[in-house]
């Protein structure tokens, strides 16, 4: 056991590394390791406490909620708080539970306990406060006493109803949350779209649900369990049981799994009952809550100063299973990321058959030093994700072989490169198959070449009909081609040639832009354009010549170079030339540069521009726009529903510009 020195040191060690989780996933939705090893941190950290209480602080996440108001939002302060459970990790621990309850119970004269068992759902917690029935206000659990405002991006949840039945004042709680199937979509669309994929369903509900804009929580699939009643007026319960009944009849949607037990035996059973069926839920679960249900006993029973002492959280061990590794196979994405995936022999893991999972990156891969023929141990992360914890190196027989990620491509044979400060290997191709949809989308975006009418449903038919099998083929595309795509579509056809057509003319920039070149966007495109007038001199560039290029930097210059070495590029820009497409400069320099050295920042809706169009206007003035504000920020353009950005100027001193100041200062 340890001394009083040594568990002081480690009680602070403990304290510092909790709270630096606990902000990585309450406050910033980033969690850097699984719920199971900081919940051994958080048991490890109570145990200490509870040994060497000398050393117990108010300020230990074992003391309180772990969660902080997010700058932006407006406090709420709950009238009920919003506390916490207790969490125990053996069925032991819920049965001295219940020994704990029954002897509270004896002291009272209580004959007998009841019990309700839910399913603990993997989301964030959240309020919900109604007045006369109707929905006025809702709150994130924060530290459990002070929430966030987020009224507007709940309002955008389908599930919550904006008026029930009866015209009461309640204030309820729940649990928001992203169903596993939309998590699964949501990821592959960002991965797609090369952003940052989300670690989990509960950070993906959480930072979805804690948007400073309303439009992008409308954008995620969230959804809604009720499972309490904080504070209502004008009605009494009697049991938690009956309120759930009520809520369900008022429309809210109530936890659909809650298992009324008359005894420990048939909460045991609940238990192991939410454990088997857990795969087949639509939702993800980290637990199952056993709740005391008599609502009275529950006042005697009390709460401490973050839990309730009538009730308890088990949580599920990970399930663990040894396989082995049979292949491992590269897959090229559609922005042309090369990921390793691990075929595995089949094996059954929390009620489910893995055959393969994903590697990752390179990284990945030499970190848990995998192997083709390895044995390897795998759970289900949040029981969704199949991963490889650790392999078993004992079992080796010196018959594994190593395998890297390749450094051309699979799929079309290009150089595949991992930019410094990135963990992914890329295919450069434009014209890899693997990465044709993306090329394509980007190619005629707005942005870009601007093909108006041609947008991602149209393409994926083209490519279904095997009518488009690389960029040029846009160029190539015949009217009657173009019509077969819908019924009488002669009017869609001749429009969609005529802006084909159109498209010839764009300037250099959209070209360049159009390329798709890593990290090449607009901005750079027209200072590329403008610079060297003619594709055909930008493509003889040397690296010393673009890193010397204000505004462009040496990972860049390397980016453009590589790009225009390769035959790939070389080919397709020939056959855009056959095509007609104009490869030269023509806009003429600006001699208007009001707005020379000076730095905007855009942030709301604005009424008579697009945000483009704004920036458009900007640079041609010679000015420069942002996407964060900081004190170099001359100007901030302020349009409705101004958001973080409009706070942070104001705190700054940043000048903030309304859209009619823009104008006159455009005029």
């Amino acid at each position: 056991m340890m001394n009083k020195n040594q568990a002081k040191k480690r009680i602070e060690e403990l304290r510092k590394q909790t709270e630096y989780y606990a902000q990585k996933y309450y406050d910033e939705d980033k969690p850097e390791i699984s719920d199971f090893e900081y919940d051994m941190l958080m048991v490890e950290l109570r145990n200490l406490e509870k040994d060497f209480p000398e050393f117990k602080s108010k300020d230990s996440l074992t003391q309180k909620v772990g969660g902080h108001v997010k700058e932006g939002f407006q406090k709420v302060t709950h009238e009920v708080p919003l506390q916490s459970l207790q969490d125990v990790f053996s069925i032991e621990e819920v049965e001295d539970f219940d020994v704990r309850i029954h002897e509270q119970a004896r002291k009272n004269g209580i004959k007998e306990v009841k019990y309700v068992v839910e399913t603990k759902i993997d989301g964030l917690s959240a309020a919900l406060e109604y007045k006369q029935g109707r929905f006025v206000r809702g709150a994130t659990r924060g530290n459990g006493i002070v929430g966030e405002d987020v009224t507007e991006n709940l309002k955008t949840v389908k599930t919550i109803p904006m008026e029930i039945k009866d015209k009461i004042d309640i204030t309820v709680r729940g649990e928001v949350f992203i169903a596993k199937k939309e998590f699964e979509e949501m990821n592959q669309l960002r991965e797609e779209n090369e952003e940052e994929l989300f670690a989990n369903a509960r950070n993906a509900a959480a930072g979805s649900l804690r948007q400073l804009d309303s439009k992008i929580t409308a954008s995620r699939p969230l959804d809604i369990y009720i499972f309490n009643v904080q504070k209502i007026e004008g009605k009494e319960f009697n049991s938690h049981y009956e309120e759930l009944q009520y809520l369900a009849e008022q429309g809210f949607n109530v936890n659909p799994v809650r298992i009324y037990c008359s005894n420990m035996e048939e909460v045991k059973k609940a238990i192991k009952k939410i454990g088997e069926d857990r795969e087949n839920l639509t939702f993800g679960i980290d637990g199952a809550v056993v709740k005391v249900d008599d609502l009275h006993f529950r006042e005697i029973l009390g709460t401490t100063a973050k839990t309730p002492r009538w009730a308890i959280a088990y949580k599920y061990p990970p399930e663990k299973k040894e396989t082995k590794v049979k292949d491992i196979r590269f897959q090229v994405g559609r922005t042309g990321v090369i990921t390793p995936m691990a075929i595995l022999e089949p094996v059954k893991v929390a009620g489910s058959t893995i055959s393969k999972t994903t590697l990752h990156n390179e990284d990945f891969m030499k970190e848990k030093d995998i192997k083709v023929g390895d044995t390897v141990v795998i759970q289900k992360a949040g029981d969704v994700i199949p991963e490889i914890v650790e392999v078993v190196k004992n079992k080796r027989d010196g018959s594994e072989e190593e395998k890297s990620v390749p450094r051309t491509c699979p799929v079309c044979g290009a150089p595949a490169i991992r930019i410094e400060g990135e963990a992914a290997v890329r295919c450069t191709g434009i014209e890899c198959p693997a990465k044709l949809f993306r090329n394509l989308v980007h190619f005629v975006s707005r942005e870009a070449m601007n093909i108006d009418g041609l947008g991602e449903n149209i393409i994926q038919q083209f490519l279904d009909k095997g009518l488009i099998h690389n960029i040029n083929d846009i160029y190539t595309l015949t009217f009657d081609e173009i019509a077969s795509l819908k019924k009488n579509g002669k009017k869609f056809a001749q429009n969609l040639i005529d802006s084909i057509e159109a498209s010839k003319q764009n300037d250099l920039y959209r070209l360049i832009t159009a390329l798709g070149i890593r990290f090449v966007g607009s901005k750079v495109a027209k200072t590329l354009a403008k610079k060297y007038k003619t594709m055909d001199n930008l493509m003889d560039a040397t690296y010393e010549q673009i890193s010397s290029i204000n505004d462009i930097g040496p990972v860049v210059a390397s980016s453009i170079v590589e790009f225009f070495e390769q035959n790939q590029t070389k080919d397709l820009i020939e056959k855009l030339k056959e095509a007609g497409v104009n490869m030269n400069y023509l806009e003429e320099e600006g001699t208007d540069n009001r707005f020379e050295g000076k730095t905007f920042v855009l942030t709301g809706g604005l009424e008579n521009f697009t945000r483009r169009e704004a920036s458009d206007i900007i640079e041609k003035l010679g000015g420069k726009t942002s996407s964060s504000v900081s004190k170099k920020t001359d100007y901030v353009l302020a349009g409705e529903d101004a958001g973080s950005k409009l706070v942070k100027a104001q705190n700054l001193g940043v000048t903030v510009i309304s859209e009619e100041e823009f104008e006159k200062m455009i005029s």
